[in-house]
C-alpha cells in the first residue's frame, strides 16, 4: 500500500514523498488516516535544519485507525482508533507501541495523546501536596496542558507567568485566576515579590534560559524546580551560588524521566475532560499543506498555539 509521509532536509525544508508499505509483520498493526500533532521539536528542526541536534523524526504525536492486524496481536481489531505513529498516511507499528482510544465523539485532532502523556509525566514530578503554592513559568501549548492538570489540584496558590498577553489570556480562559506578564514589569521587583510568597514548586515550561533563571529566583528555600520545558541547544547556564544557598531540588521531567507508562492515564484524562485540547488546537491542515503552515509558524503570526496535520485521504 502506498503511504504519503515526509522528512526534514538539512535546510529545514519539509519534503513530502511516497513509499510502499507492506502488510504488518507478526506483532504489528497497520494504521491509516487519523492525525499527528506538530511538536516544538518539529518547529526547531524546521528552523535550524541540520544544526538541530537531534533532528525531529517524521512526527511522533499520531492517532490513527487500525487497518490490518498482524499475527499474534490481541486486544486490537480493524477499525479501532489508537494513539501512535507520526506523519504518515499508512504506517506499521509494533502493537505494544499503540494505545486504544475509547469510543468518543472528539475529532482526531483532539486525541493527540503523546503531548498529554508528557504533561502527565511533568505533573508526576511535581510531587504535589494539598495546600502547596505553585508557580508556572511559560504557558505555550505544553504549559497550558500542565495548567489544566494543576487547576484540578488542591493548591493554596497558583500563579501563571509568561511574556505574551495572548497566552496569558488563554490561561485565564482555562481557569487561571492570577497571571503575570513578566515582560511588562521590573524583573528584579517581580522576582522579589514572588520569592516572598514561598512557592513550594515552580514548573518551568518556558524552554528558555530566562525561564530557568526566574524559577531559580522565586522558588522557596528547599523547594522544587520542575524543569519541564526543553531549552534547545547545546548548553544552558545556572548560578551555582544561588543553587547551593537555595537548597532546592531540581527535577528534569522530560519524557525519558517517566515514573510510569503515562499513556493510559493521559487517554483516560482526555476522555474525562481533565485535559481538553479543543481550546488549544488552533491550526489543522492536510499533509500537503504542512510546509505552508510551518512557514506561518516560523513567521510568528496567526495566533498559533498548536498545529495538527490531518492524515486522512
Amino acid at each position: 500500500m502506498r503511504s504519503r509521509t515526509l522528512r526534514y532536509l538539512d535546510d529545514g525544508t519539509i519534503e513530502l514523498f511516497e513509499q510502499e508499505i507492506g502488510d504488518p509483520q507478526p506483532g504489528e498493526v497497520q494504521l491509516t488516516g487519523g492525525a499527528c500533532g506538530i511538536c516544538s521539536w518539529d518547529i526547531a528542526t524546521a528552523r535550524y535544519g541540520k544544526d538541530m541536534h537531534p533532528k525531529a523524526p517524521a512526527g511522533h504525536e499520531g492517532v490513527g485507525y487500525v487497518a490490518k492486524v498482524g499475527k499474534g496481536v490481541t486486544g486490537l481489531r480493524e477499525g479501532d482508533r489508537v494513539a501512535g505513529g507520526g506523519f504518515a498516511t499508512v504506517r506499521n507499528l509494533a502493537a505494544g507501541r499503540v494505545y486504544k482510544v475509547p469510543d468518543s465523539s472528539l475529532a482526531d485532532e483532539f486525541w493527540i495523546v503523546e503531548p498529554v502523556s508528557c504533561a502527565v509525566t511533568g505533573l508526576d514530578h511535581c510531587r504535589l501536596q494539598p495546600g502547596q503554592r505553585v508557580a508556572l513559568i511559560g504557558c505555550g501549548f505544553m504549559g497550558q496542558l500542565i495548567l489544566q492538570g494543576l487547576l484540578h489540584a488542591p493548591l493554596a496558590d497558583l500563579v501563571v507567568i509568561d511574556i505574551a498577553d495572548n497566552r496569558l489570556a488563554l490561561a485565564r480562559q482555562q481557569g487561571a485566576t492570577e497571571t503575570i506578564n513578566s515582560a511588562q514589569v521590573d524583573r528584579a521587583e517581580l522576582a522579589a515579590s514572588l520569592k516572598a510568597r514561598n512557592f513550594d514548586v515552580v514548573v518551568d515550561s518556558s524552554g528558555s534560559q530566562a525561564g530557568l533563571d526566574l524559577a531559580t529566583d522565586i522558588v522557596r528555600r528547599g523547594g522544587l524546580i520542575n524543569l519541564f520545558g526543553w531549552i534547545k541547544g547545546s548548553q544552558a547556564t545556572f548560578d551555582p551560588t544561588k543553587w547551593h544557598l537555595g537548597g532546592f531540588s531540581l527535577v528534569n521531567s522530560a519524557p525519558g524521566s517517566q515514573l510510569r507508562d503515562p499513556f493510559p492515564a493521559a487517554i483516560d484524562l482526555i476522555h474525562r475532560g481533565i485535559f481538553d485540547l479543543r481550546p488549544l488546537v488552533t491550526h489543522t491542515v492536510p499533509l500537503a499543506d504542512y510546509q505552508d503552515l510551518m512557514a506561518e509558524i516560523l513567521s510568528g503570526g496567526g495566533g498559533y498555539v498548536k498545529g495538527v496535520v490531518a492524515l486522512g485521504e
